[in-house]
């Protein structure tokens, strides 16, 4: 049987689109798993179910100076405050408020009702400008915006953010908190006052990327591939647009929100037949994903750099994880803006179970090592075919990599 110091309020804070109920939901799935009674109690969740939809999705309902919706808001909290309570007064271990909670008095609020068991804080921020605006679009692919062009949505939506953004506090005086930057799962502050119970497996879980499936691809053949030709931005051979369609067809009976390709037209031609057979998926072409940048040698088949630039080309196989093309870049130059790419993929893609990602052979490789762990002269060669792809999960208690063919 629990004890008081055995059970935890965990309070989420943070503007829309930060993360929050994500990371509320990983952390209840974790517990789950390991026998540790959890649950979440979302106060919008509320609100959607006793409120007619219009009032749900306008943005002055969020406004700090309608004192009328201001106090349906601190009902619909109040009414989860009194829920978690009981929740842990029965046979749960683990509550989560999932809700903004950014101002100050809010906090105060939770915790003078919540004094029975410790609460621990987690605020969510991230600035990314090209993830808030793309988070944006997700919220509004939900039921709560279906009545609303997407113009008119995502203009409710943003004012909705701006009316959060007026009474924003971040955390700073209550007991026991974490600021995060949710995107890249970095603790950036933490005060503890009191002995949290889980507190290190809670720290584990917020900065651990969680992949329950992956599908890491290389975009099918090119006539650059026939050629043996580095870079460009060739389309798909006329055997690339079968390769696609048989990969559509491996993924149909699989749920897919987003495919993530680079900024080409061979990984996004690629995507377009998976796209086709899904139902309200998007291609999302992120420029981290791009392919190595050969420089002056952009263009050119690897027996034409050696016939004309042999400096180049001995150079490279020398040392090729750190040599940089004259102009262009290298595998090491390419780990800053790959991980960036993984993260905004994984931030993105963060309610769905399935993640894929199209990219292309020297990309998919230092995809790779990041799960890998491979030695970086190593990376250079691992094997990244046409004819198949990558499944790869990865989560504290599950790792697998396997290569599967699909034509």
């Amino acid at each position: 049987m629990t004890s008081r110091n055995d059970k935890l309020y965990i309070v989420m804070v943070g503007l829309p689109a930060r993360g929050k109920s994500t990371i509320a939901a990983r952390i209840q799935e974790t517990f789950k798993k390991n026998s540790i009674p959890t649950r979440i109690f979302n106060n919008g969740t509320l609100r959607r179910r006793y409120l007619p939809q219009e009032d749900t999705y306008r943005a002055d309902f969020y406004h700090p100076d309608n004192l009328s919706a201001v106090a349906l808001r601190q009902k619909f909290a109040l009414m989860n405050i009194k829920r978690a309570q009981r929740y842990l007064h029965d046979r749960g271990q683990v509550a989560i408020l999932d809700a903004t909670n950014v101002s100050r008095s809010r906090r105060q609020t939770i915790a003078e009702h919540l004094s029975d068991h410790p609460l621990l804080f987690i605020e969510c921020i991230n600035d990314d400008e090209e993830i808030l605006y793309l988070s944006k679009l997700q919220k509004l692919r939900t039921p709560e915006f279906s009545s609303l062009t997407r113009g008119q949505a995502f203009d409710e939506f943003t004012k909705r953010i701006n009316y959060y953004e007026m009474i924003y506090s971040p955390v700073q005086h209550e007991g026991n908190y974490i600021r995060m930057d949710s995107l890249h799962n970095k603790i950036i502050a933490e005060k503890l006052s009191d002995p949290l119970p889980l507190y290190s497996r809670i720290r584990d879980i917020l900065v651990t990327d969680i992949v329950k499936n992956l599908y890491l691809i290389r975009h099918t053949e090119t006539h650059f591939n026939k050629e043996d030709r580095i870079g460009g931005d060739s389309p798909l051979t006329p055997h690339g647009e079968i390769q696609a369609r048989a990969l559509a067809d491996c993924f149909k009976k699989k749920k897919i929100a987003y495919i993530f390709t680079s900024q080409k037209k061979r990984t996004i031609q690629t995507a377009t037949p998976i796209r086709d057979l899904q139902h309200d998926c998007i291609i999302v072409p992120l420029s981290e994903f791009n392919e190595i940048d050969g420089g002056i040698c952009e263009g050119m088949s690897y027996e034409e750099i050696q016939a004309s630039m042999p400096e180049v080309y001995f150079a490279r196989k020398t040392d090729k994880y750190n040599y940089v093309y004259p102009e262009g870049e290298g595998y090491a130059l390419m780990r800053k803006r790959i991980k960036m790419g993984i993260k905004k993929a994984f931030f993105l893609n963060r309610n769905a179970d399935n993640i894929m990602i199209i990219g292309h052979r020297a990309v998919n490789r230092m995809i790779l090592s990041h799960f890998l762990y491979r030695r970086d002269d190593d990376v250079p060669y691992i094997y990244v075919p046409q004819d198949k792809y990558y499944h790869i999960i990865a989560t504290q208690d599950k790792k697998l990599f396997e290569l599967r063919k699909f034509l």
